[in-house]
């Protein structure tokens, strides 16, 4: 089994050197071959590669760009599979291995990337290392094969991405209208998905990388490369490659259930579906389910997910009543005409304990407001046509019969004429909303307002105090089991009505553990542990529970 490694160069020496050096270093002889496709260095890279015994080398008499260049190395490569690696990276133990550990795990998986400290959408990770000798030291305790580190992704971005020989066969190679670089990993990502084909993200594999060190000379070319790409994409696909592949990451994180609960999870125009994969990542038993009028997005969505094409504002929903447990509106509802009757309509369709996740625009934000003032507002045909602040928001919600949870947000950090701007605006209105002019956009958790949590209390003090204690045991673990109760909503109403925590916990926990609940039934007790460590009953069935086993 061989690897392909191709790389590309234009000038930046020092780079390639590091590269090719860690690749000789960290991966395994006989395992992979260098193919190096130079566009045209002028800096000393031709002669040192010239030099090289162990790489194949194309030189090109001018600068054919990213596309181009990765095909003239995939026509001579030799490798069972094809690596795609920018000259700027570090590649790290174990790095290729595990890469290949996750390709050839199934016969769907197509491709695979690597983690990294620079990136786009949402491959980098925190790191904490100042130099190459902490980067190796904090790789190696990354770098560790497991398959609970590989996540199913919409795209990989191409600085690192591994592609098995038969996926290019079948698609082709890189489409070069996309030169001299950008969006062709985007293209070539949905076209390994419209062929059947997985994408993995493999957290167990860091590399480092510097990032466009070919393009940080001229950042306006850069921009520019950028927006004609992203233009030919949208023409090629039907969609927008940002607006549509958006994960709504500050949404996923308002979810609170426990991640092996059972959770049924809507979103309203979901495009590509990429905030639904990734709740698929972290929560292994959600049901997915999206709306999208955009056909194309929707064909990508729907691969991995129930999605249909539904004008939510005329049409009726084909959804059962009580069904779901979260309803996500990202950047939605300011798109809306009638967002109130939306919000009414929907409910029908959530649980009683259901929750609305929404990021919501804030108008008010001090960015706006001078661009308002000063007659520099733009707008255009994706422009919204509802306007929020936060008490229209808090308005919107108790008009519909929600009740707020949470409103978080994402703020920016004011200049020192912001801050004059602001303070000018605090004048001007005779109060101080600082802290709402620096919101850009608002994150709400909505629940339904209907008090779903009496028949539990009524059901939790019974068992508290003797009665009937088989038959509400049974019928609240048959809810748990259902997923018509989750567990957070389970302990706050006994941390609030209930004296005899432990006692219920521990009850609950031991039929949880009959129907082979271990992981529920281990959440309850270690709550109860915590309110009472002296409860030899929480302590034995702690014990037992680690041998998935009743004592």
């Amino acid at each position: 089994m061989k690897t392909s490694i191709i790389l590309l160069t234009f000038n930046q020496l020092h780079y390639t050197k590091l590269c090719i050096d860690s690749i000789r270093k960290y991966t395994d002889k006989n395992t992979y071959e260098i193919i190096v496709v130079d566009n045209h260095s002028t800096d000393g890279t031709v002669q040192w590669l010239k030099a090289q015994k162990d790489i194949k080398c194309i030189f090109n008499e001018e600068n054919l760009g990213f596309p181009k260049g990765c095909n003239q190395g995939i026509k001579i490569a030799k490798g069972n599979s094809i690596l795609l690696l920018n000259n700027d990276v570090v590649v790290t133990p174990n790095w290729l291995a595990n890469l290949n550990a996750c390709l050839y795990s199934a016969d769907d998986i197509g491709a695979v990337g690597a983690v990294t400290n620079n990136c786009s959408y949402y491959q980098s990770i925190s790191v904490n290392y100042k130099n190459i000798e902490e980067m190796i030291a904090f790789s190696q305790k990354n770098n560790i094969s497991s398959s609970t580190k590989w996540e199913k992704r919409l795209k990989l971005i191409g600085f690192c991405m591994l592609i098995k020989r038969e996926v290019i066969q079948k698609i082709g190679l890189l489409d070069e209208r996309f030169s001299p670089g950008n969006f062709e990993d985007d293209d070539y990502s949905f076209r390994i998905i419209k062929a059947g084909y997985k994408l993995m993200l493999c957290k167990d594999v860091f590399i480092h990388h510097f990032g466009h060190a070919s393009f940080n000379k001229n950042s306006n070319e850069f921009s520019n490369i950028l927006t004609i790409n992203r233009n030919f994409f949208k023409e090629k696909w039907g969609f927008d490659p940002w607006k549509d592949l958006q994960i709504q990451n500050a949404l996923i994180h308002l979810i609170d259930h426990f991640h092996f609960e059972k959770i049924n999870v809507l979103e309203i125009n979901c495009g590509c579906g990429a905030t639904l994969l990734y709740i698929k990542n972290i929560y292994k038993n959600a049901n997915l389910y999206g709306i999208e009028q955009n056909q194309e997005a929707l064909k990508i969505a729907c691969t991995f997910a129930d999605v249909q094409c539904i004008d939510i504002e005329n049409e009726k929903l084909p959804y059962k009543e009580k069904y779901f447990d979260y309803i996500i509106f990202g950047n939605v509802l300011e798109y809306l005409y009638n967002p109130l009757k939306v919000l009414k309509c929907i409910k029908k369709y959530m649980k009683n304990s259901g929750k609305i996740l929404s990021s919501i625009p804030n108008i008010i934000h001090y960015i706006n407001i001078r661009n308002l003032v000063k007659g520099n507002l733009i707008y255009d045909e994706q422009a919204p046509i509802r306007f929020f602040t936060l008490n229209t928001i808090n308005n919107i919600f108790m008009d519909a019969d929600y009740k707020i949870e949470t409103i978080t947000g994402r703020s920016t950090t004011p200049s020192e004429d912001d801050k004059k701007f602001i303070d000018s605006l605090n004048h001007m209105v005779e109060k101080n909303m600082t802290k709402q002019y620096k919101f850009q956009e608002y994150f709400i958790k909505a629940r339904n307002n209907t008090d779903e949590n009496t028949e539990f209390k009524f059901l939790l003090r019974r068992i508290e105090n003797n009665i009937s204690i088989e038959k509400n045991t049974k019928f609240l673990v048959e809810m748990i089991y259902n997923s018509k109760l989750n567990l957070n909503t389970l302990m706050n109403i006994i941390d609030m009505n209930i004296i005899k925590k432990d006692k219920v916990l521990n009850q609950l926990a031991y039929k949880l553990c009959e129907k082979n609940m271990y992981e529920y039934a281990k959440v309850l007790l270690s709550r109860a542990y915590e309110i009472n460590p002296q409860n030899i009953k929480t302590q034995k069935l702690l014990k037992s529970i680690e041998g998935e086993q009743i004592c």
